[in-house]
């Protein structure tokens, strides 16, 4: 059954914000005719389905009565369109249940990621770049972009730290499932007795934040200008372009080397800051609420031990809802969906559930 109410209102409140957004004096403030349309964007989908039911339900009586029409072919065809339009309703019911559960308001942001190699010394740093080039991969086939902000590259291998922006459409709705401890069971290329090893490299995703979200006061801010290190050719490492900002209240602290230049440097540096910042007030407010924690996939927390790679046995393991195929070497390529639809379909149900109590 509809939740008819909350649609009309949905349908009053979006009729509000198309008369507000052509009134002249809104075009002065980008900020809020901003936030109007995304929230206008966000009921589209919604409208047009609840749409397409009033319409489908208006007909029935109609269907029904042509449906006892002596002329056995207009009954006929009348009788076939009314199966079809209950399946249709059916189905639509089904349909907005689940475009009414509360979104994410992050899924559709870019995303600053943290790779770090934990434990197990070289091996651990190894695997840190291996799962840096399988999200690689997976944002390609994607349509992601990847920007390295600071990489800490590893004489042995991978590295010890790498940051990135991933950029695209939904970006933050794939990848939020990603945060947590990684673990890799294999032989290591130093290993000589053939002994496997187990070592960690810890992931952490969190959503860009914009403007509309969360503004820096620059006086809390320490701009610190040093030489770049590591890969990213001659001239970067030839002068002090490196840049590292410090949020003085909290003590976060954002490295950006990668661009030639301290201006763009200092850029990047700040929009991690910002969306860092912007994460920890957001988890914050969510601990102070108790939102959405019975629905969550796993805490978020880069402490958490979230998956397994088992190179023996191709096997990947996530522990949060007991996931397991024998696709390693796939994922590893970046054929992360069966994982991710997976995550994404238990967080889906988790939420129908604590709707329904």
């Amino acid at each position: 059954m509809l939740i008819t109410t909350r649609l009309d209102q949905i349908e009053k409140r979006a009729s509000f914000i198309q008369e507000e957004l052509l009134k002249p004096e809104l075009q002065q403030n980008i900020k809020k005719m901003t936030e109007l349309s995304k929230e206008l964007s966000s009921y589209d989908k919604v409208l047009s389905a609840y749409n397409e039911y009033k319409k489908l339900v208006s007909s029935l009586d109609e269907l029904k009565a042509m449906s006892l029409d002596p002329d056995p072919e207009i009954s006929e065809i009348a009788i076939q369109e009314l199966d079809e339009s209950k399946n249709r309703i059916e189905s639509l019911e089904k349909e907005i249940q689940i475009l009414l559960i509360p979104k994410d308001p992050n899924d559709e942001k870019n995303v600053i990621m943290q790779i770090r190699g934990a434990a197990g010394g070289d091996e651990a740093n190894i695997f840190a770049g291996d799962l840096y080039r399988m999200y690689s991969k997976y944002c390609e086939s994607h349509n992601f972009k990847i920007q390295v902000t600071n990489a800490e590259i590893c004489e042995a291998g991978g590295f010890s730290q790498i940051e990135l922006i991933i950029t695209g459409n939904g970006a933050y709705s794939k990848l939020k499932y990603e945060s947590g401890v990684h673990r890799v069971q294999r032989i290591p290329i130093t290993e000589t007795s053939g002994r496997i090893h187990t070592s960690t490299a810890t992931v952490l995703v969190i959503p860009e934040a914009e403007d509309v979200d969360f503004e820096l006061n620059m006086e809390e801010i320490r701009v610190d200008i040093f030489h770049s290190s590591g890969a990213g050719g001659q001239g970067v490492n030839t002068t002090s372009s490196a840049i590292r900002v410090t949020h003085l209240p909290t003590g976060t602290i954002v490295t950006c080397q990668d661009e030639r230049s301290q201006h763009e440097n200092k850029a990047q540096a700040l929009k991690v800051l910002k969306s860092r910042l912007y994460d920890r007030m957001m988890r914050e407010k969510e601990e102070k609420e108790g939102a959405e924690r019975l629905s969550k996939i796993g805490t978020g927390d880069r402490s958490e031990k979230i998956r397994t790679y088992n190179y023996p046995q191709n096997r990947i393991t996530d522990h949060r809802i007991n996931f397991t195929i024998q696709q390693l070497d796939r994922v590893m390529e970046g054929k992360l969906d069966p994982i991710i639809d997976a995550l994404s379909n238990e967080e889906l149900n988790r939420k129908l559930e604590n709707k329904d109590e």
